[in-house]
């Protein structure tokens, strides 16, 4: 069978990296796999491999999506359909599709979209001269495609979905569906592969001890914290290395200027590369605060760490105890002063350390793995009428 994986957004913040996880887990129940969906910013998040192809279509403003939309609509011809985030874009064209055709719709969710907009409190409430410029102006607000009325619209429809999954136990709560997580190539992340000091000469970190946030700076994610923390230990060979750096806005650009003495900054680097870039840290830094945005998600960082059998700092936040188990550190939200604490504390108790990352790693396999993930897809599959 055939799955068409739909997409609101290849290009950022539209579900490219879940995507990506979730062919990796249907290739290996040998499903054909295809990425279909729209192209926003200038380039591709994930490229074209062998075995995913992936058609991106230029992303529109409101009335040219519509036009936009039904080209990308001819493209889905999957057996079964499975929308990645509930937006218009994603969730909205496969709706569509299952009234032509009545394939099956599974739809993931991995994020609380509106939790970017302030959750349950956001309302839409414009005047009339408002409600005008949202629809005709050049850059009305009502002509983004995941503008969050739409949003709103979407989530009210996600009962029509033939199955629901999601990747955080707060998802669960407020969507339903069945809990999957984020799955990792732990053959691929395999600590054995790769010699720590060879990665930090290779990257220029050697003679420092590194503290790696692999991904994205936001201000949810508490990278700030951790800098707070550099500053109060004052320790000269102690760095904070952000891999990838931040595609939204100039958030990484503002640590810069205020932390720039902590920090080196790495490109983006294709998935294959990154464990060899993950090997160079002597410890993976997950500062998430307690905010509405960071409690729905699942940090892929945290299973990079853990595939790398890295000693893994985080915070109390969601889901991320249980993520861990006992095989990670963990701090209040919102604390460097406990961050500091317990970077001195790993860096002096490094056998314990080593033991604790190797049983990340073997839970990581057990639980994390796209082998895991592939596992609950194809019950779920099983359960289809197809």
């Amino acid at each position: 069978m055939k799955v068409s994986l739909v997409v609101s957004d290849l290009s950022g913040n539209g579900g490219a990296i879940r995507a990506f996880i979730l062919s990796q887990a249907l290739i290996e129940l040998n499903y054909e796999v295809e990425i279909v969906g729209f192209q926003f910013g200038k380039e591709l998040y994930i490229k074209s491999t062998n075995n995913i192809p992936i058609y991106a279509l230029p992303g529109q403003k409101y009335p040219k999506f519509l036009v936009a939309a039904q080209q990308l609509l001819k493209k889905i011809d999957g057996d079964i359909i499975y929308a990645v985030k509930p937006k218009p874009a994603s969730f909205g064209l496969c709706l569509l599709k299952k009234l032509q055709n009545h394939r099956p719709v599974i739809l993931d969710i991995d994020d609380w979209e509106l939790s970017w907009h302030g959750g349950d409190d956001w309302k839409y409430r414009p005047s009339l001269k408002q409600f005008y410029r949202d629809i005709f102006k050049k850059n009305g607000q009502l002509k983004e495609p995941d503008h969050p009325l739409y949003i709103k619209w979407m989530e009210s429809l996600i009962s029509r979905a033939d199955a629901i999954t999601v990747n955080s136990n707060f998802l669960k709560q407020r969507f339903g569906g069945v809990y999957l997580p984020n799955g990792k190539d732990t053959e691929m992340f395999d600590p054995a592969k790769y010699d720590p000091e060879v990665s930090r000469k290779l990257y220029g970190l050697e003679g420092y001890r590194i503290l790696m946030f692999p991904g994205a700076p936001r201000p949810h994610k508490g990278v700030e914290d951790v800098l707070m923390a550099l500053d109060d230990m004052n320790e000269p060979d102690l760095r904070l290395v952000i891999v990838g750096g931040s595609p939204y806005d100039d958030y990484d650009d503002r640590l810069v200027q205020q932390w720039g003495r902590w920090i080196i900054k790495l490109p983006k680097f294709p998935i294959e590369v990154m464990p060899s870039v993950v090997a160079a840290a002597h410890i993976v830094v997950v500062p998430q605060r307690d905010t509405l945005a960071a409690v729905a998600q699942f940090p892929l960082k945290l299973t990079d760490g853990m595939a790398m059998a890295k000693p893994i700092l985080s915070t109390q936040v969601g889901d991320i105890p249980e993520i861990l188990g006992a095989t990670g550190y963990l701090v209040e939200p919102s604390s460097p002063k406990q961050i500091s604490q317990k970077i001195q504390w790993i860096f002096k108790n490094q056998v314990e350390v080593s033991d604790r990352g190797m049983k990340a790693r073997q839970r990581c396999v057990e639980i994390y793995s796209i082998q895991a993930m592939a596992s609950i897809l194809f019950n779920i599959i099983s359960g289809l009428s197809l």
